[in-house]
């Protein structure tokens, strides 16, 4: 049987959110809806590399990121969505890992983000792993 997460977030009239236990979760009254979509997505991500990486043997320090998406309407049914996401993420991970260990933790992670693989456009993820992009090395 598969694993099952379960969450839970209450808006409140005042737009005050909370989670599942109570938790106030300090969200700028400024962010719409999207903004809160693209963060999930960098989170995400970074979760899931963190997750893959300590079961591999390896350490996640710092990490930061950014995304940019193209939100428009799709031609069959003329609804809004995420027609583009362009993820850029840069890691530390100790100790490097070597190039084909990096290729399959990367993957894991991209494959393994249920919020990128949520949306109906795959995201693109561009990573930068210890100052050097995750292409070149």
């Amino acid at each position: 049987m598969a694993r099952e997460l379960h969450y839970a977030v209450d808006l409140a009239a005042g737009g005050e959110v909370r989670d599942e236990d109570g938790v106030a979760l300090h969200v700028p009254p400024e962010w719409t809806p999207e903004h809160l979509l693209l963060a999930a997505l960098i989170r995400c991500a970074l979760t899931s590399l963190r997750y893959h990486a300590e079961r591999d043997g390896f350490v996640v320090g710092a990490t930061s990121g950014t995304v940019h998406a193209l939100v428009t309407r799709r031609e069959p049914d003329e609804r809004y969505t995420v027609a583009q996401a362009d993820v850029e993420l840069d890691v530390e991970i100790e100790p490097q890992p070597a190039h084909d260990e990096l290729g399959e933790l990367l993957t894991k992670a991209e494959r393994d983000c249920f919020v990128g693989s949520s949306l109906t456009t795959k995201p693109r993820y561009h990573w930068t792993v210890n100052g050097h992009s995750a292409d070149d090395l």
